[in-house]
């Protein structure tokens, strides 16, 4: 059976406000939000799931939002930006309605090929805005206030800063399906097969011996996700990553998909989640994200679990709520 990954799933942020996270991703990014849930193993917590219309794989990015979480430190060993695709032509809108919003962005700049818009979430997360030219077969989501012809099309790339590129690289290469495409200083483009024909096709890796190492905590990525299509790839994935050595979970049930887990040589937190049964398992497509959702065997203690969460304001579309609020913060991540 073919392993070669079909693209990013999702990528899994730490954040700390969870209104002030639902504020930028629905209000400044125009993203959906089609889950409202709990991180499964602490549910103490929401856990924050935004897309396109459906949530479709390879659009999805997700955040536990910690209030009060100490904020964590970018740097080797672990996923440190995240890229969204937005069409040709779009950044110097993006830059104007960021400004509006009170939030700084970069000025575009130029890398490989592609023009990078860079700015920060209210917890110094990286976020890159990359205008490209490639299909992506999305659903952008059209209630969130971004016109449709600049509207965010789903994850184009994340990128990996790792002390030693071999083994990451090696780990791509061999067990993941990934090719290596360009190179450019100490970054390593790498893409799928079908690299141009979906989100997500795309990892860069920056070698840099003497960065330091980085915490997770509010403000970096917990784990970046792969697709499979089905849960027999996924099993198959499972059992050739065991086969060589990789430490691999058992399969978890996260209600909307399956996943195993993994970490890559240089310390990433990797995850293989299947495409369905999708976002609408438990709602209607209509109102993703309008409550809050719980999986079976969490379902009995609803009230206890709505009791501790806080309060978390959004309209009945699944986008930000109008309400007073200072911009959000614009504040550069500890380095």
């Amino acid at each position: 059976m073919d392993v070669r990954p079909a693209g990013i799933h999702h990528v899994t942020a730490i954040a700390s406000d969870p209104q002030a996270n639902a504020d930028f991703y629905l209000k400044a990014l125009g993203m959906r939000l089609v889950k409202k849930t709990v991180n499964f193993d602490a549910p103490d917590t929401y856990h924050l799931y935004y897309g396109d219309r459906a949530g479709n794989p390879g659009t999805i990015m997700t955040f536990f939002p910690w209030p009060h979480a100490p904020k964590g430190r970018l740097g080797a060993g672990q996923a440190t930006t995240t890229s969204f695709a937005v069409p040709e032509g779009s950044l110097g809108w993006w830059r104007n309605h960021l400004a509006s919003l009170g939030l700084e962005a970069g000025r575009p700049v130029e890398r490989l090929g592609e023009d990078v818009l860079s700015l920060h979430d209210p917890d110094g997360l990286v976020i890159e805005l990359v205008a490209s030219a490639d299909y992506h077969e999305t659903e952008p989501w059209d209630g969130g206030g971004i016109p449709p012809e600049h509207a965010i099309r789903g994850i184009r790339a994340v990128t990996l800063t790792e002390h030693d590129l071999d083994g990451t690289a090696s780990m791509l290469n061999g067990k993941l399906g990934f090719e290596l495409a360009a190179e450019l200083g100490n970054r390593y483009r790498f893409h799928t097969d079908d690299a141009g024909a979906g989100v997500g096709t795309v990892v860069d890796v920056i070698a840099d011996r003497g960065a330091r190492s980085g915490l997770v905590a509010a403000g970096t990525v917990h784990h970046v996700a792969y697709r499979a299509p089905d849960q027999p790839t996924q099993i198959d994935w499972q059992q050739r990553l065991a086969g060589d050595g990789v430490g691999v979970t058992e399969i978890r049930d996260r209600s909307y998909f399956t996943s195993i887990y993994f970490r890559e040589p240089g310390g990433v937190l990797l995850e293989i989640a299947t495409d369905g049964p999708g976002f609408d398992y438990d709602e209607p497509l209509l109102q993703l994200g309008r409550k809050l959702r719980l999986p079976p065997w969490l379902e009995p203690q609803r009230d206890e679990i709505e009791r501790h969460l806080p309060e978390l304001v959004v309209d009945e579309h699944g986008g930000a709520a109008p309400r007073p609020a200072a911009a959000a913060s614009t504040e550069e991540a500890d380095r």
